[in-house]
């Protein structure tokens, strides 16, 4: 049975997969991390991985940047894959992250819906084919409780198009303040924020006289929780340290 540590469980995506975790009789849930406390709960809320003395076979990470120190540490001395699902790292933690993967394996993606994974290698084949005499436009939309803008995913895609497209890019976030024509190398991405929205990504590649848009929409948080847990229970079966992502997943 795999033993599994929830870090972030009493968020909004820690409790749905502290949901799927006690669904699946293959998944028992070892402990809990987070630094709001426990409540009441079927197992034990840590507010640091420090304290957790037992035996697990890997952590689901919904919850925050500032956690990452403690998560990464906690995998290097008890030798834990972590899966990493928490976005809005800066360069300077994605760089501890890579640093950390050279001693246990870490499993780190922006996006853990198995759909987005797949639209990401369309995304690829149409900025192939297109990305020299088309505009590439990303629109992502999300919840207001959001915090980060834009999201990791639509940065994913974005970092997609640009290694398939052909030519130089340079990421424009805002136009409001642009007073020019679009240049060629420009990809454009959007943020909205509002509502109860789980997930939007719109990719619009715009040409002359055409139009094509690749859409994605979560309809529940419960997929990307399913996919984190897919992917622990791949990292589980993971000894070699490294960076794994969901290509591992869709291949």
């Amino acid at each position: 049975m795999l033993k599994m540590i929830i870090s972030g469980c009493n968020g909004h995506m820690g409790r749905v997969v502290e949901q799927l975790c006690a669904a699946d009789p293959a998944v028992e849930i070892a402990a809990g991390f987070d630094i709001l406390g426990s409540g009441e709960r079927p197992f034990p809320v840590l507010s640091s991985p420090a304290l957790f003395g037992g035996e697990a076979d890997a952590v689901i990470d919904f919850s925050s940047p500032a956690a990452l120190d403690g998560l990464l540490e906690f995998a290097r001395t008890r030798r834990v894959p972590l899966v990493l699902a928490t976005t809005g790292y800066s360069p300077e933690q994605v760089a501890q992250i890579g640093a950390a993967a050279l001693e246990v394996p870490i499993f780190r993606s922006a996006n853990m819906s198995l759909g987005i994974n797949v639209l990401l290698e369309l995304v690829k084949k149409a900025a192939a084919v297109l990305g020299d005499s088309y505009d590439i436009e990303i629109v992502e939309r999300h919840h207001r409780r959001k915090v980060d803008a834009p999201s990791g995913t639509a940065l994913m895609i974005a970092d997609a198009a640009a290694s398939a497209c052909g030519h130089e890019t340079e990421y424009v976030f805002e136009r409001h303040s642009v007073r020019h024509p679009r240049d060629k190398r420009e990809i454009g991405i959007s943020a909205v924020r509002g509502g109860t929205i789980v997930g939007e990504h719109e990719i619009i590649f715009a040409g002359h006289d055409e139009v094509m848009e690749i859409k994605h929409t979560a309809l529940s948080r419960e997929i990307f929780a399913q996919g984190a847990l897919e992917a622990a229970k791949f990292m589980s079966t993971v000894t070699a340290p490294g960076l794994y992502d969901m290509s591992m997943l869709v291949k």
